[in-house]
């Protein structure tokens, strides 16, 4: 064994530097530290330096270089900084000197304290760019039209920044699948115009101020839709809730007005969770929505006008009167900002005319004009209104019970800056979970729910598909210490890892059916099957070509070199069989059933450092073997039955 985990160990020292790395150009090294000027220096990149080899850089949840043929293609960035960069940082000279990375397929530039207008010559960036993420920065100004260019674009997330006005038309991006335009002041001009193969959509907390568009009824393929905290006005299309693929939907804090539709047939919603509270909505709830088909789905529907008498929700609906005249004046609303802007182009037609009539001679009389123009404009611009913190409680239709429940943040997530952006796209910031919680999650913890031993498929209320772990602790271990050993939880979390999301400490109470000897541990749910499957099925074994083969390959070695090297202590022993090589959509790898450090498991014997060392080296050895000759290996655990 020990001679074989040699070998193998041999061959990846050989075979991962000349598949993923290699030495970059001294362009493009003069380049990467060029950025780090413009960035300022930022802490993560401090180290840079004219002798940093940056194909080697160890990658971790905040930073990443990958090299390729002498050329770096994908630069993760993450920061923290929560305040502009100085004023002699210029957008326009830090994007200059990206254009000149000219093989980059990922950039990521996250809480860098970037403002100021996205230029133009965002168009030279490279046409083999498909992951654009510049989130929580100081962004302004309009998205230029130019980004409709970038043809290769898969993922683009320009969330929690301070873009205004339109949106460019986004149909050309015919591989667009991700778009996270959130946390803007957006608008008031209509929902753009959407890439028609698009998975996920987060269009929240803008301004749109339009009927919901005919367009979205178009996008097949859509899965998530999030439009809320906006001003749309008007009902619900029928059509939202029979997209053939849209399994979550948030329309809450809007305008909506109307009644819920009702479909004709209740098994073609797909719909897993559907969030209309805080509208104008009136009339009954379809019967839908409380029948035994839609057990499994969640409807959120407090504080519109709806006619539920008799249930628990009912205290949270207003007055129909209220809703009547809100949704009146509304509409009023609308029609006066379309007129405002209808106004804001006559404006620059009389802009236009002051610059003729400049060139002509009338200079005074022109400036004069111009200075009331950009008066009248400075006074007219509207505020965002402000955010309403939806505290309260929710409504969910589960197993034809309905019942509030009440969400709590926990001060966990408090540390962790608003404007961090998981290095792992849609990756939620770690918290702690209230027992009722994932009993609603879980649906009670139902048997239906259970997808392994001690392990649960849940649904946050949030429409995030997660997994629940119950482990056994022992009785004499007090919460409070509990609560100090589960901070090296937070930290597993990699784009590599089946990452923790929370995890919930019951309390000792007799009433619990878990009281004082059960941590529930939450996780992300990976839907799309193990490497096994894919080396079993052949339909999927097709997919695996040599470059799919090496990059999961690469994915293992990195999701273990995180767990011996990213946390400490390291964790060591950690069940590296092929069912648990998981893939995402994009066929990234996801490890899973790994090593949970808890001092308090019952029973818990974890091998020592070295030998559970020598574990991982073989058994990943064995992984990369079936990788390479495409077939299945009997696994320990089925050698031992």
């Amino acid at each position: 064994m020990q001679n074989s985990a040699f070998s193998l160990t041999f061959l990846l020292l050989f075979l991962l530097p000349s598949l993923s790395e290699s030495q970059l150009t001294s362009t493009e090294s003069r380049t990467l530290l060029e950025i780090q000027k413009h960035l300022q220096y930022p802490p993560i990149l401090r180290s840079w330096s004219n002798w940093t080899n940056f194909c080697y850089l160890p990658p971790s949840p905040s930073f990443k270089i990958l090299c390729f043929n002498g050329h770096v293609t994908e630069l993760t960035v993450t920061g923290n900084r929560t305040v502009k960069l100085p004023g002699n940082f210029s957008s326009d000279s830090l994007f200059t000197v990206l254009t000149k990375l000219s093989n980059l397929k990922t950039l990521s530039l996250v809480s860098l304290g970037i403002s100021g207008p996205l230029p133009p010559k965002i168009i030279r960036l490279s046409s083999s760019l498909q992951s654009l993420n510049l989130s929580s920065n100081f962004l302004s100004g309009k998205i230029p039209k130019e980004i409709s260019s970038l043809k290769s674009l898969r993922s683009l997330v320009l969330a929690n920044n301070m873009f205004n006005g339109s949106v460019p038309d986004l149909r050309g991006l015919s591989n667009l699948q991700e778009l996270d335009l959130s946390g803007n002041k957006l608008g008031p001009e209509v929902v753009p115009s959407l890439a028609s193969n698009l998975i996920t959509v987060s269009l929240k907390n803008n301004s749109f101020g339009s009927k919901i568009p005919e367009q979205i009824k178009t996008l097949n393929k859509l899965q998530s839709l999030d439009l809320s905290s906006n001003k749309l006005v008007g009902s619900i299309p029928s059509f939202m809730l029979s997209l053939p693929s849209l399994q979550n939907l948030s329309l809450s804090q809007n305008l909506l007005s109307g009644s819920l539709p009702n479909p004709s047939l209740c098994s073609s919603i797909k719909l897993r969770v559907l969030d209309v509270s805080r509208n104008l909505l009136t009339g009954k709830l379809p019967s839908c929505f409380s029948s035994k088909s839609f057990h499994n789905q969640r409807v959120i529907y407090t504080f519109n006008c709806l006619s539920v008498k008799g249930s628990p929700s009912a205290k949270y609906q207003r007055p129909v009167s209220f809703c009547e005249n809100e949704a009146k004046q509304a509409v009023g609303a609308v029609k006066s900002d379309t007129k405002d802007e209808e106004k804001k182009e006559e404006d620059k037609g009389i802009e236009l005319g002051l610059v003729i009539g400049i060139i002509i001679g009338v200079v005074l009389v022109s400036l004069v004009l111009a200075g009331l123009v950009l008066v009248r404009m400075r006074n007219s611009r509207s505020k965002e209104e402000p955010f309403e913190a939806n505290n309260v409680d929710k409504v969910s239709v589960c197993s034809n019970t309905t019942r509030s429940t009440i969400s709590k943040t926990v001060p966990d997530s408090k540390r962790v800056p608003q404007t961090m952006r998981s290095a792992v796209i849609g990756l939620s910031p770690y918290r702690v979970f209230t027992f009722e919680e994932l009993e609603e999650a879980t649906n009670n913890f139902d048997e239906g729910s259970l997808c392994g031993e001690q392990l649960y498929k849940g649904c946050l209320r949030e429409g995030i598909a997660v997994t629940v772990r119950c482990v056994k602790l022992k009785q004499k271990s007090s919460t409070q210490n509990l609560a100090q050993q589960m901070e090296v939880l937070s930290k597993l979390r990699h784009m590599h890892l089946v990452s923790v999301l929370g995890h919930c400490i019951v309390p000792n109470q007799d009433h619990h059916p878990y009281a004082g000897s059960t941590i529930f541990i939450v996780q992300e749910y990976i839907s799309n099957g193990s490497l096994r499957d894919y080396l079993t099925d052949s339909r999927k074994k097709e997919v695996l070509k040599w470059p799919q083969r090496m990059s999961i390959a690469i994915g293992v070695a990195r999701g273990i070199q995180f767990l011996h090297t990213g946390v400490a202590p390291g964790i060591f022993g950690n069940n590296l069989e092929i069912e648990n090589v998981l893939l995402d959509d994009t066929l990234t790898v996801k490890l899973s059933g790994y090593t949970i450090p808890l001092p308090s498991k019952v029973g818990a014997e974890s091998p020592s450092n070295e030998d559970g060392e020598k574990e991982d080296v073989y058994q990943f050895g064995v992984i990369l073997v079936q990788i390479i000759t495409g077939k299945v290996m009997a696994s320990a655990s089925s050698e031992s039955n």
